[in-house]
């Protein structure tokens, strides 16, 4: 009896088969083409700029700054010295704050609820700021007029104007150049120099 021929084994897929893994190759292909242009789209796009102190906005810099000038206020049977703010730019000098300060008191524009003592007239004629105090050159003006109380109180506001950066400072009055010895005439008040806020309060009363 002869043996019959073996067939030949069939190695060829099936179409079925083939399909299936057309589409299994396709899904997968797809798919790591997504993953690729989504990271790629993803390392294109601009981040945020980001601040060194958080969230927070910057903050604009004041450019001005206030110094204080002195008016007299009426408290019964005697004076107050009122503070009034000036505006003044911050990056000025020192010396240019306190002339604007003592001419803007000089000017004696105050309001209805306030008063100067100083005679109409007074010029600034100088100031100077050195490590010691202020030094303020006034005009005769400054001498003439008024009793004790107007005296006293032009004397405060003029102190304390020129200490309004440094409240614990000296303060040299001249009149036209020379040493503010005697405010007034015959029974004035007697100026000793260098004047402080503290000295003003403990021989002089308003």
């Amino acid at each position: 009896m002869q043996d019959r021929p073996k067939k030949p084994k069939n190695n060829r897929l099936s179409l079925g088969a083939i399909a299936g893994i057309v589409v299994a190759a396709l899904i997968i292909g797809g798919g790591a083409s997504w993953l690729a242009y989504r990271t790629l789209t993803a390392s294109q796009t601009p981040s945020a700029p980001t601040s060194s102190r958080g969230d927070r906005p910057e903050q604009p810099q004041a450019t001005e700054e206030s110094v204080q000038i002195y008016w007299l206020g009426d408290r019964g049977q005697n004076l107050e010295l009122l503070p009034v703010s000036v505006s003044v730019q911050k990056s000025a000098k020192k010396q240019e704050k306190v002339e604007i300060a003592l001419k803007t008191l000089l000017s004696g524009q105050t309001t209805s609820s306030e008063s100067t003592a100083i005679p109409e007239g007074t010029k600034l004629l100088g100031v100077t700021t050195e490590q010691d105090g202020v030094r303020v050159n006034l005009s005769q003006e400054f001498t003439t007029g008024g009793g004790t109380a107007s005296m006293t109180g032009r004397l405060g506001q003029i102190i304390y104007t020129a200490t309004s950066l440094e409240p614990n400072g000296r303060v040299w009055i001249d009149v036209e150049g020379k040493p503010l010895e005697l405010l007034g005439e015959g029974e004035g008040l007697i100026v000793d120099q260098p004047m402080t806020r503290q000295n003003f309060e403990e021989n002089f009363e308003l």
